[in-house]
């Protein structure tokens, strides 16, 4: 993913998180924030629950290649976080397509439906 589209400052993170909304899957967790951003950026936070500095780094590499081919699909007025849950680990990569998919519909971030293999509640 671009580091144009990255939040990077922790502020950044803070803002998103205490204003934004959650939108919660047993692997991720999407913290949309408000929609007056003037640009798309996506952050990415694992914490040290999920694992070692490598898994930790794992996870992070995954998720920014899973949502660096939506970026075209998605708004560009809003800032979200994905949080990684501790059972990414054992996830598969198409599992964690589809999460993320779901998330990003749910949270009304794209007006296309998922439509990558099933859906998972």
């Amino acid at each position: 993913m671009n580091k144009r589209f990255r939040l990077s400052r922790s502020i950044d993170f803070k803002r998103v998180r205490t204003q934004g909304s959650s939108f919660v899957h047993p692997l991720i967790v999407l913290v949309k924030g408000n929609d007056l951003s003037s640009s798309l950026r996506v952050g990415v936070s694992v914490s040290k629950a999920v694992g070692n500095a490598v898994q930790r780094n794992h996870a992070k590499r995954v998720l920014r290649e899973i949502i660096r081919p939506l970026l075209g699909q998605l708004r560009t007025d809003v800032e979200f976080v994905l949080v990684a849950r501790s059972a990414i680990n054992k996830a598969k990569f198409a599992d964690l397509q589809i999460a993320v998919a779901k998330l990003v519909h749910k949270a009304k971030l794209t007006t296309q439906t998922p439509t990558a293999g099933r859906i998972i509640d």
